[in-house]
C-alpha cells in the first residue's frame, strides 16, 4: 500500500467522492475517488491537504481519500 499527500480540488458530498492534485505534480489532478466515510463532509473544503491511500499505483480508480487535515 502507497499513501500520497494531495491537495483537495473538490467534493461530492452525494457520492461521497473527490478530485485532488497529487503534491508536487502540477498536472497530476485524480477524480472520483472514493472518500472515507468516517471524514465528515464539512471537513472537505477546497484547499485541504489530504491523505490518498493507493492499493496499486497501477490502478488509480482503486485509490481513497483517508484522512484530511
Amino acid at each position: 500500500m502507497y499513501t500520497r499527500q494531495a491537495i483537495l480540488k473538490s467534493f461530492n458530498g452525494t457520492n461521497y467522492t473527490a478530485t485532488v492534485q497529487l503534491v508536487g505534480s502540477l498536472q497530476a489532478y485524480l477524480e472520483n475517488l472514493t472518500v472515507a466515510r468516517n471524514i465528515p463532509a464539512s471537513e472537505m473544503t477546497a484547499g485541504r491537504e489530504v491523505a490518498v491511500m493507493f492499493f496499486d499505483l497501477m490502478r488509480a480508480a482503486d485509490a481513497v481519500v483517508a484522512a484530511v487535515w
